[in-house]
């Protein structure tokens, strides 16, 4: 157990953790190790696309908490995050890796994918970090691109967010190595759910990714543990359109979530969303997605 203060961070976006991101956080633990040194990683906050590009809609993977929860729960012993401004984007490689990380964090190493970019106009590539950290003080490793053939070249966050896009949860999961989850706080809908006897756990997405408008087979996790239900992802039709949002009802479940803390883990689109002549018609269709819901979360349990 290394108990040394000395830190050897992963450095990325780290936008949904996916497989190649862990392979960085494998590499980064195997390098701090062979060192004496402690793991973590070291983030922005906003992701550099916001700041650029903040007209953009929301494309996010995972929100900022969840995000450094995920990479914690694959190996970063501490998670470092830089504030992403003005003056962050100016710095030349050499001042980001002398003054930021060496000084500032003092950090004892970095470890970067092949294709890390960083510094002014993303003027550093690999080479730059090699050369510029070292001579920083700076301890560095270069990890290879993770391949994921025969599907791509590598793991990619816009892959991930193409799949989800598109409604298809299991080339996400493939890409991330785990179901596609957003995290929210449960707030007040309209009610109607409950009564129609399905209850729902409201969240809105923010700034996450949306997913193709209807209805999922889910997963909420609720304290640490599972809990199998269906989720709908749209503006009500039949009620009356408004925001967007995403309503989730827990099967076998009785509990009170409101202004609680929730993931909601998006295991198989099922059917678009479409407006009901009345009520009825779309309590029928929810008893519907129900069962359906149940056999894919069936057939899912042990993945």
């Amino acid at each position: 157990m290394v108990t040394t203060d000395k830190l050897i961070a992963a450095i990325g976006n780290f936008d949904g953790v996916h497989r190649g991101h862990q392979h960085l956080l494998a590499e980064t633990i195997s390098f701090a190790e062979s060192h004496d040194a402690r793991p973590a990683a070291l983030t922005f906050d906003p992701h550099p696309r916001r700041f650029f590009r903040p007209e953009e809609p929301p494309f996010l993977l995972t929100a900022p908490a969840l995000r450094n929860d995920l990479l914690q729960r694959y190996g970063a012993e501490k998670v470092l995050v830089l504030t992403f401004d003005a003056a962050l984007s100016s710095q030349t490689p050499e001042a980001f890796m002398a003054e930021t990380l060496k000084n500032d964090l003092g950090l004892a190493g970095v470890v970067a994918g092949a294709d890390f970019r960083f510094g002014k106009g993303r003027a550093g590539g690999i080479e730059a970090l090699q050369t510029i950290g070292e001579a920083a003080g700076l301890l560095v490793r270069i990890a290879e691109v993770v391949a994921d053939k025969p599907f791509a070249e590598k793991y990619s966050s816009s892959d991930a967010r193409s799949a989800i896009k598109k409604g298809d949860m299991a080339a996400a999961a493939h890409i991330l190595g785990r179901p596609w989850a957003v995290r929210g706080r449960v707030i007040e809908g309209q009610r109607l759910g409950r009564t129609l006897g399905f209850p729902t756990a409201n969240l809105t997405l923010d700034d996450v990714l949306a997913p193709r408008i209807g209805v999922y087979a889910v997963r909420a996790i609720i304290d640490g543990a599972p809990r199998d239900g269906v989720s709908n992802y749209g503006r009500r039709p039949t009620t009356g359109a408004g925001a967007p949002l995403l309503e989730t009802y827990l099967f076998d479940f009785d509990g009170d979530l409101y202004g609680r803390e929730i993931d909601i883990e998006f295991v198989e689109f099922i059917r678009d969303e479409r407006k009901f002549d009345g009520l009825e018609a779309l309590k029928a269709a929810i008893s519907s997605d129900c069962e359906r819901a149940r056999a894919i979360l069936a057939e899912n349990s042990g993945r």
